[in-house]
Parts: C-alpha cells; structure tokens; sequence
C-alpha cells in the first residue's frame, strides 16, 4: 500500500492518470467473447484472458512508472452487481474482492503510486437516463457491491458514466457510508448536461448538498474533450462551484454524441496527439487534475497524454 492515500495524493498532486480502454480493447483489438451480464470482470478465471486483461493495464501502469506520476486504476466490475452475478456463470465466485486482489497483485511490481478504485455504474443503460433508479432505489440497489468494494481493500470509489441526477445522488450517499474516498463521473452532451437535461452545475449542487461526505470532485468519461469544453462553456455552468468540483476526464477518442456513440458498429477514434491537443487545450481553459482515456484510446493515447502533462 502506498505511503500516501489516495485522498492525499488527490489533494498533493497536480496531475493523477487514469487507465485508458479496456473492454473496448478487449472485445475489438483481442477479439475477446465478453460476458453478456459482467462483461469483463470474469476473464480474471481464466489463465489466458486473465494474462492479456492484465497485459492491458501494465501497459498504462508501465507509462505512469516512466513519467512518474500517479494513477488510478479500475476494476473491471462497471456491469458488477447482485442482479448481474446471479445470472452469470460466475455467480459462486466473489468477484470484487477477486478482481481487487487481481489489480494488487499487478500494482505490487511499481514503485509509482497506484490505487485501485471500485468501479461501479447505474443499474440501467448509461445512454439511457429513463431506466435510471429513484435516490431510494439507488441506495438500496448499490450499497451490497459498494460494501463490497470496502471490504475487498479498494482505495476509492468511482461511479462511471452516471446519466441522471437522481441515481448519482443515491449512488454518492451509499458510497459516503464506505468510508472510502468517491468519484461521481457524467455522461453529459455537449449543451452542459447529463443525459436527464440536468446542468453540470445543479448536478453537482445537487450531490454535493445531499451528502455530508462530499465527492472528492466530479468527472466525466467516455466523453470527447472537445465536447466537454463546449459542455463547460455553457453559462449555465460558468460557475465557480464547477471550476472548483469539477477535475477530470477520461476522454472518448470521439466527437460523437452520446445516441451516435452507442449505436456506432465501427471504432472511432482520433490519432493520440490530435486527442492529446484537445485535451492540453481543453486543460487551459479549464484546469483538470484526473486525464485518462475511454473508448477509442490505447496505450498510445495514454503515452502522449503522459507526455503533455508531466
């Protein structure tokens, strides 16, 4: 375990990475069958996809040794809960604390600081906000893999691709009962809102105030950093509460909106510097401390990302 937590290494450090894809990685690159209910976060079963699953994510590790900096790696369990692993196959396996115990054992080859953080999403369709769950429902559905994460070892919490405001308030007043630092990470459209209509701005008012134990900041991913700073230059989210809670992007190699990302058969993606210059421009305008990739990036968009901002 690393000297610093990931709270104080948050707080101390200027830049944190983050990994760039994985299952999309795994399905187009490797070619690899996912599983219809957890996705990803079985192939750790099985000695062959668990050796190139952990290929993956030392190569991002492997940038952050080069560059010295810190980052944040996730478990493979977006997909991962009760409703889930009861129709897997690998219902009779423990497969958060297997899947923390996998990312462990990788991180204990580097003297970098890595920490692993609990992934999580909705329940429904991320590109869904209708099938999102009420503030009570959320708190129920979440808080089993939640406490999960907690007993596993996981050094933070992160809710990735959350569509609507309610389900996020619900999932970040499950996460604060943890203990453990959190993450709320939109979806979002290029107007400045999550897909339910609400601002970036009201989102995070309306987190930050339903909580006493507020998210270490907010986030975004899967979404291209050029749509994020149209997303930010909304007036509606010209405030200082969002230049203050807002960090971070794990950046879509894709301009398209979030309707044409879902449906989409074929890969988009920019080249690593043309991504590479979006995000150092978007960073200007509106400093983050959290740069990783999601669809569309690879180690390579991750080594220019690196080298921009170390």
């Amino acid at each position: 375990m690393e000297s610093l937590s990931f709270a104080d290494t948050y707080q101390n450090t200027p830049i944190i990475l983050t990994e760039g894809a994985i299952v999309e990685r795994l399905r187009r690159e490797y070619h690899i069958p996912l599983d219809n209910d957890i996705v990803h976060a079985g192939l750790i079963y099985d000695d062959k996809y668990r050796d190139i699953l952990a290929d993956i994510y030392k190569q991002y590790m492997d940038i952050a040794e080069s560059f010295r900096l810190p980052i944040m790696i996730m478990t493979p369990t977006r997909r991962v809960n009760s409703e889930r692993v009861s129709r897997s196959v690998y219902h009779d396996k423990n497969i958060i604390a297997d899947n923390v115990a996998f990312l462990n054992q990788l991180r204990s080859e580097y003297s970098t600081p890595v920490y692993i953080g609990g992934l999580t999403g909705c329940r429904g369709d991320a590109y869904d906000p209708a099938m999102s769950l009420s503030i009570s429902d959320s708190i129920k559905f979440h808080l089993p893999h939640l406490q999960s994460f907690k007993e596993a070892g996981a050094d933070f919490l992160f809710a990735g691709i959350m569509p609507a405001l309610a389900e996020s308030i619900g999932m970040a007043q499950t996460m604060e009962t943890t203990g453990l630092p959190y993450i709320i990470s939109f979806m979002i459209r290029k107007e400045g809102v999550l897909l339910d209509g609400t601002s970036i701005n009201d989102a995070i008012a309306g987190i930050d105030s339903n909580t006493k134990t507020h998210p270490l900041c907010y986030t975004v991913n899967c979404v291209h950093p050029d749509i994020l700073r149209q997303a930010l230059n909304n007036p509606l989210n010209n405030t200082q509460l969002v230049r203050t809670r807002f960090k971070g992007i794990q950046a879509n190699a894709s301009c398209l909106n979030p309707e044409e990302l879902n449906e989409c058969a074929c890969l988009k993606s920019s080249s690593p510097i043309e991504l590479a210059e979006s995000m150092m421009s978007l960073h200007k305008d509106f400093p983050l401390k959290i740069v990783g990739g999601c669809c569309g990036t690879d180690n390579t968009h991750m080594q220019k990302f690196a080298e921009l901002f170390s």
